[in-house]
């Protein structure tokens, strides 16, 4: 896998990660306890389970082959544990991944 590619993986697997949290957070927690709705968290909560291992994943995939310094992991880390995180963080990344094709290690 190319250094740029895998970011490129991390960001995608970070958006999905995020929107699933998202979810979880402000639809399936709701319903849960405003409208005693709670059989859709274990299903969103399982869902998004999945994606953060994945999202766990990625980032060992990204660092290790794209080169992400352990100051852009730890705010990897960081940014999955807070609301809308992944998103707040994803330019950065998005920059780091346009950096490694513009030199070429695509």
């Amino acid at each position: 896998m190319t250094k740029a590619r895998s970011i490129w993986m991390f960001r995608k697997i970070a958006s999905i990660e995020g929107w699933s949290y998202l979810l979880l957070l402000f639809v399936a927690m709701p319903l849960k306890y405003w409208a005693g709705m709670s059989e859709i968290v274990p299903t969103v909560g399982m869902a998004h389970g999945w994606l953060f291992i994945a999202y766990m994943g990625a980032l060992v995939v990204a660092s290790s082959y794209g080169g992400l310094s352990m100051a852009r992991v730890s705010w990897a880390i960081l940014a999955s544990l807070l609301p809308f995180g992944t998103f707040v963080h994803d330019p950065y990344l998005k920059r780091e991944e346009q950096v490694v094709r513009r030199q070429g290690a695509v």
